[in-house]
């Protein structure tokens, strides 16, 4: 099965609102650091490594670009602290 680009979304997180407050260069290190952490271990836990891509972690939003099939898709879809799992759509 091919795989697609998904953007996923996550829950509410108060350590996230935490981080996004401080403004500082250090503040913005920190929310990188902890975003990139928290959703490759997303990934490790929920989908077999090596089947999968992630392409970058979304600071503006708790959220992540992931290569991934349908399938795996529908895994992340029901996977407790995951709001939203949308296919990246590609507009002619």
């Amino acid at each position: 099965m091919a795989s697609e680009i998904y953007f996923v979304f996550m829950n509410f997180d108060p350590e996230y609102e935490r981080l996004r407050a401080d403004r500082t260069k250090q503040g913005i290190f920190a929310l990188d650091s902890y975003l990139s952490s928290k959703h490759d271990e997303l990934l490790k836990v929920n989908l077999e490594q090596g089947t999968y891509k992630k392409r970058l972690s979304l600071v503006i939003v708790d959220g992540f670009a992931v290569e991934i099939t349908h399938d795996q898709a529908n895994v992340l879809r029901s996977t407790q602290g995951v709001r939203v799992v949308e296919k990246n759509q590609v507009f002619p």
